[in-house]
């Protein structure tokens, strides 16, 4: 609890957390404005759908940055130093800090997307199901980035390598990792076609929109090829869940490995 107050004080004063529930509730207003013509009764989904398309470029880079940025501050201002001499090690300093973090920056956009619910039931039929699967989506992104963030804190120097691997990091799940697949599409078999699907669902960003939509009923898997039945050879709810604990385990590991104890070593 002494963690979660400190970082809600913290982000109060901050300018980090403010200006990426800004972005978040901006965006979307204007597809809600944009989203007015759709039909009463489909129109829910595909506002869904617009929606996480849009604000998917913008929470994982939020989520670094934010989580970086809390665990160098920490360093930076010496209190890492304090409450490792007191009576934390740094596996519970992090795994404290992370849940702060959890807290801190997941209860306003809950709050946010409670908010907008009742927007939306002005404009549109409602499906509390599908809602529920779209918050779920947000809330297992913005986790799996977030301790991401705090590992690269964790190992920065400076503020310029924060940004440096945030946005490396960025820049790999949204692209470089979908094109390193392709170029191994030539050599798919149905008999490696498993593997290839374990590699393509490790991208934090490919196991959220597919659980979404797969949840949402956009797509259908009835009527499958046996190498497409193969490549989807479980739900996407467990390709979900095993993408957050492999990312929490590495994310977690790497930050405990390679910390550093100063900002500015």
């Amino acid at each position: 609890m002494h963690y979660i107050w400190k970082e809600w004080k913290e982000n109060i004063r901050g300018k980090g957390l403010w200006l990426a529930l800004s972005i978040i509730v901006l965006i979307s207003i204007s597809i809600l404005f944009r989203s007015t013509a759709l039909s009463f009764d489909k129109g829910f989904y595909v506002l869904l759908i617009n929606l996480f398309d849009t604000i998917i470029y913008f929470i994982p880079i939020l989520c670094l940055f934010i989580g970086a940025f809390s665990i160098f501050q920490e360093k930076e201002q010496k209190t890492l130093i304090m409450l490792l001499t007191k009576k934390d090690n740094y596996t519970s300093f992090l795994l404290r800090k992370s849940l702060g973090l959890y807290t801190v920056v997941l209860v306003p956009i809950l709050v946010w997307f409670f908010l907008y619910l009742l927007l939306l039931k002005f404009n549109f039929q409602l499906d509390i199901k599908a809602y529920f699967i779209f918050i779920l989506a947000i809330v297992a992104m913005s986790l799996i980035f977030l301790q991401m963030g705090a590992a690269i804190g964790s190992f920065s120097t400076s503020r310029m390598q924060i940004i440096g691997y945030t946005i490396f990091v960025w820049f790999y799940f949204f692209f470089l990792h979908d094109f390193l697949l392709l170029s191994l599409l030539p050599d798919i078999t149905y008999e490696n076609v498993k593997v290839f699907s374990a590699g393509y669902f490790l991208n934090p960003l490919q196991s959220v929109r597919m659980f979404l939509e797969t949840g949402m009923g956009v797509y259908s898997f009835g009527h499958m090829s046996r190498l497409l039945q193969a490549f989807m050879w479980t739900k996407p709810v467990f390709f979900l869940l095993g993408n957050l604990i492999f990312w929490f385990i590495t994310s977690i590991a790497a930050a405990i490995i390679f910390h550093r104890k100063e900002g500015f070593e």
